[in-house]
């Protein structure tokens, strides 16, 4: 296969991740003699301080000619400081995800067996543990009206949604449950706000259209509540926005270290795959950062993105074997056990799938 992929590292870890992360990608290509083209293009801090723009046209160009994008993470300190700064990079995600029209976020939580003890809840609670996160993402209160009073005294933030956007995401939420356990949870404040009651409303119309599918409608607070109470009773989740931001990074916490949740934005125009944690300032630039996230991210992007699933497939196994024997960073280590760098990691899992 022929591909073009656009590869856009961000701030902080972001370049040492998607460094372990195309490792991954070039030992598949090499193994499956694929042809892919990589594009480098700047996003976040990086970008502004050499643009100005946290999404730069040319970036957004880039993406666009692109069969997928990897990606990294974006934020830098010294604009999470500064609340007043009127250029963020974070501005730089949002546009990328609204120009790209990526409308739905798709987490896959599920627990490694070799790992299960890292978890923070009990064994017998996360042991068996496997559901998928749908978050929407181009609409909400990110995405709304907001502004602050003359005096800066008041600050307001609008929620807004549409029929079609809601239709959009649960239908891809749907279409997933069908091929897993046919269970699917809505998440809202329908008790509270419009916007969830019209999310309520529109998904019970859809119902009709999928009647082999069990569905069941779920206030966000009692949800974060019952995720960590029973997270095996959950099967495929959808919900909005902010809601969907929240609880992604609640459910993370199940397998024991954000360093080994990947992500998939399905778009309009292409489609990105990310690891869900930050740029981890702190780390950036001393070789420790856990890449796995990114790694199972680029598993995604041939599953997802390439319809290539065998090499998904072996990318997974890789990862296994690499948590099995303890080929870890020091964030599942622990301190005072063997830890092996970010690189060394990749080259591991890179070394296992050219054998």
């Amino acid at each position: 296969m022929e591909a073009k992929i656009a590869v856009l590292a961000g701030d902080g870890i972001g370049p040492e991740v998607i460094a372990q992360a195309l490792k991954i990608v070039k030992a598949i290509e090499k193994k499956y003699k694929h042809s892919f083209t990589y594009t480098e293009a700047l996003v976040g801090a990086v970008a502004i301080d050499k643009t100005g723009n946290p999404y730069p046209e040319a970036t957004h160009k880039i993406c666009m000619e692109s069969d997928v994008v990897l990606f990294g993470a974006i934020g830098d300190p010294k604009y999470d400081n500064d609340p007043k700064a009127k250029v963020r990079p974070e501005q730089g995600l949002l546009k990328m995800r609204k120009d790209l029209g990526l409308y739905a976020n798709i987490r896959p939580v599920s627990p490694f067996k070799s790992l299960i003890n890292k978890s923070p809840l009990k064994t017998e609670l996360v042991d068996g543990a496997d559901f998928v996160c749908i978050r929407e993402l181009t609409g909400g209160i990110y995405f709304g009206e907001k502004g602050r009073s003359e005096d800066l005294n008041k600050a307001f933030d609008t929620c807004t949604y549409t029929r079609d956007e809601i239709q959009r995401v649960t239908k891809l939420a749907f279409e997933m449950a069908g091929k897993r356990r046919k269970k699917l949870t809505v998440i809202d404040k329908a008790n509270v706000l419009a916007t969830s009651r019209l999310w309520r409303e529109t998904v019970q119309d859809m119902e009709k259209d999928y009647p082999d599918i069990e569905v069941d409608y779920m206030f966000v607070d009692n949800a974060a509540m019952q995720l960590i109470q029973w997270p095996k009773k959950f099967d495929v989740m959808v919900t909005e926005n902010m809601f969907g931001d929240i609880i992604t990074d609640e459910a993370s916490v199940i397998t024991g270290s954000l360093g080994l949740l990947p992500s998939a934005s399905v778009g309009i125009h292409t489609s990105v795959f990310e690891p869900i944690h930050g740029s981890y300032p702190q780390a950036a630039g001393k070789n420790i950062a856990n890449p796995v996230a990114t790694i199972l991210s680029a598993a995604m992007l041939f599953e997802t993105g390439l319809g290539l699933m065998e090499e998904g497939k072996i990318i997974r196994e890789a990862v296994d074997k690499s948590l099995e024997k303890g080929i870890v960073t020091i964030d599942i280590s622990g301190e005072g056990n063997k830890s092996y760098s970010t690189s060394e990691v990749g080259d591991w899992i890179a070394e296992y799938i050219q054998k």
